[in-house]
């Protein structure tokens, strides 16, 4: 029986052998990856979905071990602790630095996106030639969004001066901006705070996903939702820098094939899928109200925040970026992705 194999395959088979040769030299690497959200939140499974296909895809080099639930920090710090080498990898809300990441503040403005499995794809293809600048001391690995979040209070907002004189817990600075543009009051904190908030009196109202509403005990202390898609929460996952320059060049190939948009999308979809069930949940529940606006309640609402765009662009042109460009390029992107109202 003639054995011989032809070129082709004997230059395939030794490539597949120096392939595994490099990954047997490749030293073992466990990455920290940090969450803030509580460990049953749908975007956990995800992420160690993602890791679990980072171990096989490096032939069990790379591994990983997920902290939920400020273990590792706070909230507001996750972006600082990437930097840092306190996680390797963190789930950041850039929102929750007022100023500090100027251009993703615009994927915060009111009324852009109508969901979040496309409207993630579109963040992330959008913010890609940004986050080199904006997010400089991290890997930028990918950005994603939620669905559609709006006002849930403890009563019934309907127009835009319904906000004047109440105490919002903001979602981003972005909506921070809105509140105080409408005359009410922020109140900060994160979403793993936000109930005790509510429940003291702090604040009256907060902007949130659907989903998460039920997730985070709030349904108990609120029980008036506005039915309109107002806003979506832009989100990074990062990694520390030196832990990734740390890596051999077959383990780096590994992070940047985990790193794009179409795991961005795919990351996001589980989460993006318990949100909007969320909204019927929610409606269901007894004593929660989750009421429509009329044609002339949203045209106030859209209205009423529009001067925040031009807001955001005098803010990214300080940054020294052209405003226009950036704004464009995003909507672009929302109209390739099929992700805008």
């Amino acid at each position: 029986m003639n054995c011989r194999l032809s070129r082709p395959a004997v230059l395939a088979f030794a490539a597949l052998l120096a392939c595994a040769a490099a990954q047997a030299q490749d030293k073992p690497v466990n990455l920290k990856l940090s969450s803030w959200v509580p460990a049953q939140h749908p975007l956990n499974p995800s992420l160690i979905a993602w890791a679990d296909d980072i171990k096989k895809a490096s032939g069990g080099t790379i591994t990983a071990t997920m902290f939920p639930s400020e273990q590792l920090g706070k909230a507001f710090d996750h972006y600082d602790m990437a930097r840092d080498g306190i996680a390797d990898f963190a789930y950041v809300n850039p929102g929750y630095q007022p100023g500090r990441f100027p251009v993703m503040a615009g994927a915060g403005l009111p009324f852009i996106f109508a969901n979040a499995k496309g409207g993630s794809a579109a963040i992330d293809a959008w913010y890609r030639p940004y986050a080199a600048k904006e997010m400089k001391d991290v890997k930028f690995c990918f950005a994603f969004i939620h669905d559609p979040g709006t006002f849930h209070a403890k009563k019934k907002i309907l127009w835009p001066t319904d906000i004047k004189g109440m105490k919002v817990r903001p979602a981003t600075s972005t909506i921070g901006q809105m509140v105080t543009l409408l005359g009410g009051t922020n109140v900060q904190a994160s979403a793993p705070e936000s109930r005790d908030m509510l429940e003291r009196g702090v604040a009256d109202a907060i902007t949130f996903p659907w989903g998460s509403i039920s997730l985070f005990g709030i349904d108990k202390v609120v029980n008036f939702h506005m039915d309109v898609p107002l806003y979506t929460t832009p989100f990074v996952w990062v990694m520390n820098k030196a832990k990734y320059e740390s890596m051999s060049a077959a383990q780096k190939k590994v992070i940047d094939d985990h790193c794009t948009t179409e795991w961005a999308e795919k990351v996001a979809s589980p989460w993006a899928d318990f949100e909007y069930a969320g909204r019927a949940k929610l409606a269901a529940l007894p004593g929660h109200d989750a009421y429509k606006l009329d044609a002339e309640q949203t045209a106030a609402w859209h209205k009423a925040v529009a001067p925040l765009e031009a807001q955001w662009a005098g803010d990214v042109t300080k940054a020294g970026y052209d405003a226009k460009a950036v704004m464009d390029s995003l909507k672009a992107n929302v109209a390739k992705y099929k992700a805008g109202l």
